[in-house]
C-alpha cells in the first residue's frame, strides 16, 4: 500500500528543474500514503516518484520505483496482489529472473516482462500500477476492477501527469484549479462524483479494470478494459452447494488477505459483513489475538456498537470502541476533505477517519467489509427490486398513482435512520419507473426539480445522471434484473463512493485497508449463484447468513442492515446548525453561480421545518461548499494534510 506520482514528457530534453521540483512536490504531498520509504527515478522522458508503506518484506529490497535488471522497465505500484506467490510459481518466473525481494511488486515487474500488458488479466487484488517500458517507449497505467485503489491523470501541453491522489497533480505546472460544472451536476444526484469525472476541469480518474497506454508527445494512445464483470448463473446449483462453495471461497479470500509482515486488525461495525470477516480471521489464525475497532453513536437508530461488542466478546478479540459526536465531526470539517480532494457527501467518511486514527496506534492493515452488499445482494434497493415487481402486478397503476403515493407523501418526516416514511416515499416514487431508473431514484440524493433548483448551470447541457445506471444495465442483455442491478452497484457506488472513503481515510493515517469481499475468486463463485438462492423472497445476504451459521451470534445473523452513517439530519437542526448554515451560505460556490442560493435556501428551510428530510442533500452541499473554499477559493487544503506516521511507531 503506497502512493506514487509521475510524468511523461514529450522528450528527455524537456526535463528541467521546474519539472523535477514539481515531481518532488507531488511526492511530498503524498507522504502520508507511504511513511516507510520514498524514491524517485528518471528513465528517458518518464519520471516516477514513490512513497512506500511496507507491508510485505519490510526490508529495503522493496524500494520503489523498482526496475528490472537491465534498467529498461520501471514500476510504481500501490496495493496488494494476493495471488502473487501463485503467479510466481505458475509462470515459473524464477527460471528467468533473479529475485532480490519477497514483494508482490517484483513479481508484477517480472510478470510484465514475460506477458506484457496482458499480465493484468491474471491479477487478484487491489492495485494502481504505473509501468514505464523504455523498449516500447510507453507508459502503462492500470487500476483494479473494483476501483479499490485510486489513480488520476491530466495533460499539460506535451507533459502527461499521473498520481494516486488529485493533490499530487495540483503540484504540476500548468494545472488549473477550475471547478467542473458537469461534475457538480452529477454530484448533486449521488453525493459523489461519478465515473471518470473529478471536480476539476481537465483532471480525470482512470476507470476500474482499465488500462491506459501513453507515449511521449502523443499522450494517450490506447485505452481498454482488461476485465469486465460477468454474471452467468448456474441454474443447476442447489442452495447447499452454493453455501458450501461460498464458505470455501470466503475462507480462501480471508487467508489471502491475511498475508502480511505487519499487524492486521478488523473494522468491526457489528453488521454481517465485518462480523463475518472477524470470525473468519479468527478461524484462519486459530486464535483471536488481534485488534477490532468499532464506532458508537448516541442515537440508537445509528448505533451498532452493542453488536460489535457481542461479536468481539464471542471471538475474544482486543476490542476498541470509538464514539462519534457532533463536536468531533465539527472539528474535522473541513480538514478531512484535504485527504479526499473531492466534494464527498457520504457520512461514513469522518467516522472512518476517527476509527483509523485509533487503529493506527495498533495495526498497519485493516480488513474492511466493503463490497459485501454488492456481492451478496444486501441493500434494501435489492429487495425493493423484487417488491417493485410484485407491487406493480398487484396494485393497478391508477390506484398506485392516485391514492397510494399521495397517502405516503403525507407521512410525517422522521430523522431516524432509514425511517419508514423515507423508505416508503422513495419506493412509491421509484416503483413507477423502469428497472434502472427506479434503482437510480432509490439511490439518488436529489432528482428532478429539486436538483434543477439547486444547480447553477443549465442541466440540459449534460447527460441525465440516470444514464450512468441505464448504460450499465443495457450493456448486459441476457442477465437477470438482479444481476444487472448488482453490476450497477459494483461499477458505480462501490468504486466512486465506498472505496474513496475506504482508501483516503485509512491512508491519511498510513493504514492499509483490505477488502476480502472483492476477491476475484469469491466474485466468480457468487456470480454463478441463482437469484432465488442469493435473494430468496426479501431475505438479503441469504448466502452469507447461512454460511456463517454457528460462527456468529444469532442476533447478528438476524439483525437488519444499518450501515455506517452519521445522524446529520438531526444535527443540522441542532448541534451543527449554525456551522453548517454559515459555511453553506457564505460559500464562493454560491457567489460564483455554481449553486443557486434560492434553491439551497428552500432545501434548508424545508429541513428545519421538518417538512422534508433533506439531511443527505444538505450534507452533500456543505461538503461541496467546504471543498470549494479549500481548493478553488484558496489552497488551504495543503494546511490540513496529515504528516506521515512515525516509522519508529
Amino acid at each position: 500500500m503506497c502512493g506514487f506520482a509521475g510524468v511523461v514528457l514529450g522528450s528527455p530534453e524537456a526535463r528541467n528543474p521546474d519539472i523535477e521540483q514539481s515531481l518532488k512536490s507531488a511526492s511530498e504531498v503524498l507522504a502520508h500514503r507511504g511513511p516507510d520509504d520514498h524514491g524517485l527515478n528518471w528513465c528517458g522522458p518518464c519520471g516516477m516518484a514513490h512513497r512506500r508503506l511496507s507491508v510485505i518484506d519490510l526490508s529495503g529490497a522493496g524500494h520503489q520505483p523498482m526496475g528490472n535488471a537491465a534498467g529498461t522497465v520501471w514500476i510504481c505500484y500501490n496495493g496488494e496482489v494476493y495471488n502473487f506467490r501463485e503467479l510466481r510459481r505458475r509462470f515459473r518466473l524464477d527460471d528467468g529472473h533473479d529475485f532480490v525481494s519477497r514483494t508482490d511488486t517484483e513479481v508484477l515487474l517480472h510478470l510484465y516482462e514475460e506477458l506484457g500488458p496482458e499480465f493484468l488479466r491474471h491479477l487478484n487484488g487491489m492495485y494502481a500500477i504505473a509501468i514505464w517500458d523504455s523498449a516500447r517507449d510507453r507508459l502503462l497505467l492500470a487500476r483494479d476492477p473494483f476501483g479499490i485503489k485510486p489513480l488520476f491523470y491530466t495533460a499539460t501541453g506535451e507533459a502527461f501527469w499521473f498520481a494516486s491522489e488529485i493533490k499530487g497533480l495540483l503540484q504540476a505546472p500548468g494545472v488549473e484549479r477550475r471547478p467542473d460544472p458537469k461534475a457538480l451536476y452529477h454530484y448533486l444526484a449521488f453525493d459523489y462524483v461519478p465515473d471518470t469525472l473529478t471536480p476539476f476541469t481537465g483532471i480525470h480518474e482512470l476507470a476500474p479494470g482499465t488500462a491506459l497506454e501513453v507515449e511521449p508527445g502523443r499522450g494517450i494512445v490506447e485505452e481498454r478494459k482488461f476485465l469486465e464483470f460477468s454474471y452467468r448463473q448456474d441454474t443447476d446449483m442447489t442452495e447447499d452447494q452454493a453455501v458450501q462453495e461460498t464458505m470455501s471461497s470466503l475462507k480462501d479470500s480471508v487467508a489471502r488477505h491475511l498475508i502480511s509482515d505487519v499487524p492486521v486488525g478488523v473494522m468491526l461495525s457489528g453488521g454481517m459483513d465485518s462480523s463475518a470477516l472477524a470470525a473468519l480471521m479468527a478461524a484462519e489464525r486459530g486464535d483471536a489475538d488481534f485488534h477490532t475497532f468499532s464506532l458508537a453513536f448516541d442515537l440508537p437508530s445509528f448505533d451498532e456498537s452493542s453488536y460489535a461488542r457481542m461479536v468481539a466478546r464471542q471471538l475474544g478479540t482486543v476490542h476498541h470502541e470509538i464514539r462519534v459526536t457532533p463536536e468531533k465531526v465539527a472539528r474535522l470539517l473541513p480538514g478531512y476533505l484535504a485527504h479526499i480532494d473531492e466534494p464527498y457527501g457520504d457520512g461514513s467518511a469522518i467516522p472512518t477517519w476517527l476509527l483509523s486514527g485509533v487503529a493506527s496506534s495498533f495495526v498497519t492493515v485493516l480488513l474492511s467489509g466493503e463490497g459485501g452488499d454488492e456481492v451478496f445482494a444486501g441493500y434494501d434497493t435489492h429487495a425493493a427490486l423484487k417488491a417493485r415487481k410484485l407491487y406493480r402486478r398487484l396494485v393497478p397503476g391508477s390506484l398506485r398513482r392516485g391514492l397510494v403515493r399521495p397517502l405516503v407523501g403525507m407521512l410525517p418526516v422522521s430523522h431516524r435512520k432509514l425511517s419508514f416514511d423515507f423508505k416508503a416515499k422513495r419506493f412509491t416514487a421509484g416503483a413507477e419507473l423502469g428497472v434502472p431508473e427506479s434503482h437510480f431514484a432509490w439511490r439518488a440524493v436529489l432528482t428532478g426539480d429539486a436538483r434543477r433548483s439547486v444547480f447553477g448551470g443549465n442541466p440540459d447541457e449534460y447527460r441525465p445522471s440516470e444514464d450512468f445506471f441505464r448504460e450499465i444495465y443495457d450493456s448486459a442483455p441476457g442477465e437477470t434484473d438482479l444481476s444487472r442491478i448488482l453490476r450497477i452497484d459494483t461499477c458505480t457506488h462501490l468504486p466512486n463512493d465506498l472505496m474513496i472513503k475506504n482508501d483516503r481515510m485509512t491512508m491519511a493515517h498510513s493504514l492499509e485497508a483490505r477488502v476480502p469481499f472483492t476477491d476475484m475468486e469469491l466474485f466468480r463463485t457468487l456470480s454463478r449463484v441463482p437469484d432465488g438462492i442469493k435473494l430468496p423472497g426479501m431475505r438479503k445476504k441469504n448466502l452469507l447468513r447461512k454460511a456463517m451459521e454457528g460462527m456468529l451470534p444469532r442476533e447478528v445473523l438476524r439483525k437488519k442492515k444499518v450501515g455506517l452513517e452519521m445522524p446529520y439530519s438531526a444535527w443540522f437542526r441542532g448541534e451543527l446548525k449554525e456551522m453548517a448554515h454559515d459555511s453553506i451560505f457564505s460559500s464562493g460556490a454560491l457567489t460564483s453561480g455554481l449553486l443557486r442560493e434560492e434553491g439551497v435556501r428552500g432545501l434548508w428551510d424545508r429541513h428545519q421545518e421538518k417538512r422534508r428530510d433533506n439531511g443527505r442533500a444538505l450534507w452533500g452541499l456543505l461538503n461541496y461548499a467546504l471543498w470549494y473554499e479549500m481548493y478553488i477559493s484558496s489552497t488551504d487544503y495543503a494546511d490540513h494534510i496529515r504528516p506521515p506516521r512515525s516509522v519508529d511507531r
